[in-house]
């Protein structure tokens, strides 16, 4: 997960002395697209195939997905600091646990938290959350269709020596970035929120269900650089983007039900103005 945000941080770290300043994107530049790619992959998707949940029903999860890198075009930056081509390296992976617990008339409340426990020289705290309804059409003795409505969002930070780890610590040129002997302590904001509308189509035999989608997001992410240069120099630059953006999603996967108890499924889930993530879903049910 780490690497992920590095992208976001070798993008947006200056080639100059440092600095304090706001540097707000417009979202046509690299900077603004690389931010919304970051992004996507945080994005707080369905956890299963639509259901109709009763109340005092609990399922604990986790999920786990494949994290593609960016168009080598995106890392063509300029719009901030000096321009140049950055090289960026990002983790294949991301996940998180999550619970779903159901609540009257059909309504159902998903939460998910990463602690502030630093993993690979990063440190997320992230909150996700949303609320959805559910209503199911049978077809037949058994099988039927459910139509869900969902709103969801993200907020939280990663912390860490993203711009200037240590190994890119230098002290031989003043003018050349990470000049100094302390590692940076840079943080990435992910902030989203977002609603979507699936279908879920449970067949007869009722051991999986198929299921579509689509939706938008509301993005507002933020970077924000803390590096102390050997100077004493303190860059607090910060990225943003000029006004939040808007971005379609759709989405489609299976669950696979074993006994009520046990699910899993895949999903495949696009931002198809940034990334397309591939995602595998585990959990077990409680009613």
């Amino acid at each position: 997960m780490h690497r992920g945000f590095v992208g976001v941080a070798m993008v947006c770290a200056s080639v100059g002395t440092a600095n304090a300043q706001r540097c707000r994107v417009a979202a046509e530049t690299n900077e603004a697209k690389l931010l919304a790619f970051y992004t996507a992959p945080i994005a707080f998707s369905m956890a299963t195939a639509p259901q109709v949940t009763q109340a005092g029903f609990v399922r604990f999860g986790a999920e786990l997905e494949y994290v593609p890198k960016p168009d080598p075009a995106l890392e063509q930056t300029g719009a901030c600091f000096t321009q140049k081509s950055e090289e960026t390296s990002l983790s294949p992976v991301f996940g998180r646990p999550r619970i779903t617990i159901g609540a009257p008339l059909g309504f159902t409340i998903e939460l998910a938290y990463l602690p502030p426990v630093t993993i690979a020289r990063a440190t997320p705290n992230l909150f996700s959350f949303a609320i959805a309804h559910a209503s199911h059409f049978s077809i037949g003795p058994r099988g039927g269709t459910t139509l869900m409505l969902r709103g969801h969002g993200t907020y939280g930070t990663v912390k860490g020596a993203i711009t200037c780890p240590e190994a890119s610590l230098q002290q031989t040129s003043p003018t050349a970035p990470c000049h100094g002997t302390e590692p940076s302590d840079d943080t990435f904001r992910p902030n989203m929120f977002g609603g979507e509308i699936a279908v879920g189509v449970t067949p007869t035999i009722r051991a999986f269900s198929l299921y579509v989608g689509a939706g938008a997001n509301s993005i507002d992410p933020h970077f924000r650089v803390g590096f102390t240069d050997l100077a004493g120099f303190v860059d607090t630059t910060r990225v943003e983007l000029q006004e939040p953006m808007v971005r379609a999603t759709v989405f489609g996967g299976i669950t696979a039900f074993v006994r009520q108890a046990f699910d899993i499924g895949a999903q495949v889930y696009s931002v198809p103005s940034d990334a397309t993530m591939f995602r595998l879903m585990g959990g077990f049910r409680f009613r």
